[in-house]
């Protein structure tokens, strides 16, 4: 019995990461995915300041 539920977990599991795969590298999220991968480039860089030694 615990077998059987074991693999039904294990199936329930697969399929909701295969489905969360499906949704995240979908046409639809494309322009929210190119924009969250250009974020590290929109912050200032760290150490640099204004002020002349």
């Amino acid at each position: 019995m615990i077998g059987i539920i074991n693999g039904i977990a294990t199936i329930l599991a697969m399929v909701t990461f295969l489905g969360i795969c499906c949704w995240a590298f979908s046409r639809g999220r494309s322009e929210a995915n190119r924009e969250a991968s250009m974020l590290p480039f929109a912050v200032p860089d760290e150490g640099v300041s204004d002020k002349k030694n």
